[in-house]
């Protein structure tokens, strides 16, 4: 029907003549191209495993990280003023500023308006995590904290600790101290009770 629709308006359909012939089906060929599905579908199979397993081992997210208990042997507690500023030309936020760390490699990092805590950064010797209970996140991962992140190197700073390319620390009066991204302008400066 549709080719004598064609050929009354003399329009020939440009159509390969092979795609309106009936194969026909012989049992070798039955065999070859169930063996060619049978190994796509065990690449798809294997292809589907790797990629679950990368999925959840590669780019697995670290858990909520323990609660700190500084009354345990080994930590030390330092409590002070400070002011963070989000980046160059933001307004200022003052608040409390409390640093623990112990000999076991945690570091536990908090910034406080009272009553309510701002950011919360926490370091082990793999993993990290940062909260930032105002706006409601939550990051967390495994190995070295991302360096936009200063919060995480303010334990390292004040220690004297070697800082990643582009953050910098300086000490001021009255036992002071500021540490600084240098890109981004982001700032903590404060100073600790003692």
């Amino acid at each position: 029907m549709m080719f004598k629709l064609f050929s009354r308006r003399g329009i020939t359909p440009k159509v390969a003549p092979e795609s309106f012939l009936l194969r026909s089906k012989t049992p070798e060929t039955i065999k070859t191209s169930s063996a060619q599905a049978f190994e796509g579908l065990e690449i798809y199979k294997l292809l589907c495993l790797l990629g679950i397993l990368l999925g959840t081992l590669g780019c697995q997210t670290v858990g909520r990280l323990p609660a700190v208990d500084f009354k345990q042997p080994g930590w030390t507690v330092l409590e002070g003023q400070g002011v963070w500023r989000v980046k160059a030309g933001a307004p200022e936020i003052a608040g409390e500023v409390l640093l623990a760390t112990n000999g076991a490699g945690r570091a536990f990092v908090q910034l406080t308006k009272n009553p309510f805590p701002l950011v919360i950064a926490q370091t082990t010797r793999d993993s990290w995590q940062i909260e930032l209970p105002a706006q409601n996140k939550r990051y967390s991962g495994h190995g070295r904290p991302p360096k936009r992140m200063i919060w995480f190197f303010l334990p390292q700073a004040l220690l004297g600790g070697r800082l990643p390319k582009g953050l910098s620390t300086q000490v001021l009066e009255n036992r002071g101290w500021r540490v600084e991204n240098g890109s981004t302008g982001e700032s903590i400066e404060g100073y600790f009770n003692q």
